[in-house]
């Protein structure tokens, strides 16, 4: 396994339009690399951030013949580097709909892909309101790819609110988490940088947290702050609010030196669930 590596997170905003949500990527991947980066890491939705679900799925195309899916595959040929392709509209074999995160290693090949499983269905309290299961059907599988440099865990987005699944894919061997994201502005501020770095935290990982920026459209709007974190914890890399790339470098014995001072991974014990209850009631005299 080699020694460290440079992770960078690429900040977008994507809008309607593939093509141009395509080439903005491309140009900071283009750039990052420039940059020394030797694994580079892309948002959720980075080809297509539509409002309309009918949109979103007539650009779901299967994978060997999605245009976005080959445009990331050439780009990572390009540049010659490793490329995680945050998420694409992706149509499966059996007709479901997809959000598919990809890992591309440097000769194009996808060595990866994991279907996001866990869907953003939420009402926030401002008004705010997502219906990511209109678009997209949810996977049912927790995914791991070979790089380099150790083991990498595939997420994305909303899954960030599930630990169980963090620790599923640690506990398999991940040493390096990626969480490609369109977090709301309005859960971003409140809960962004601390999930990211408890996932750091409780697996001893490094996590990867790719973020869309800005207004897309209409009012939505998505936090950026993408992140790079170490497994204690610490922000090496914070990409703000505009686009653009971050870089930070990945020293993969870190993983060892902060699992062996707490050994947390394996001290996981059997416990039975409790009953379901309910508050008491007092009665008021």
């Amino acid at each position: 396994m080699a020694n460290t590596f440079t992770a960078a997170c690429v900040q977008t905003t994507a809008g309607p339009d593939m093509d141009a949500n395509i080439r903005a990527a491309s140009d900071l991947v283009r750039r990052a690399r420039d940059a020394g980066a030797d694994f580079i890491a892309l948002p959720e939705n980075v080809a297509l951030m539509h409002p309309d679900p009918k949109a979103v799925k007539s650009h779901a195309l299967p994978r060997d013949e999605n245009p976005a899916v080959d445009a990331f595959r050439a780009l990572a040929r390009e540049v010659g580097t490793w490329l995680l392709a945050g998420s694409l509209p992706v149509r499966s074999p059996d007709g479901r709909i997809a959000n598919c995160s990809m890992v591309m290693d440097p000769d194009g090949a996808i060595v990866a892909s994991y279907d996001k499983i866990h869907m953003f269905d939420v009402d926030l309290a401002n008004g705010e309101s997502y219906r990511e299961s209109r678009s997209f059907q949810p996977g049912g599988e927790a995914v791991l790819a070979p790089l380099p440099w150790g083991v990498l865990g595939l997420s994305v987005c909303y899954d960030l609110r599930f630990p169980h699944l963090y620790r599923t894919l640690a506990q398999a061997g991940a040493d390096f988490l990626t969480i490609p994201a369109a977090f709301t502005k309005t859960t971003g501020e409140a809960h962004w940088h601390v999930l990211q770095r408890a996932r750091a935290i409780e697996n001893g990982c490094f996590v990867i947290a790719p973020c869309q920026c800005g207004l897309h459209y209409g009012d939505r709007r998505t936090f950026g702050h993408s992140l790079i974190v170490d497994p204690w914890g610490v922000v090496l890399a914070d990409g703000g609010e505009a686009p653009g790339f971050v870089v930070a470098e990945i020293d993969p014995a870190r993983v060892a030196e902060v699992r062996a001072m707490i050994p947390s991974l394996g001290h996981d014990r059997p416990f039975k669930a409790p009953k379901a209850a309910k508050p008491r009631i007092s009665a008021v005299s």
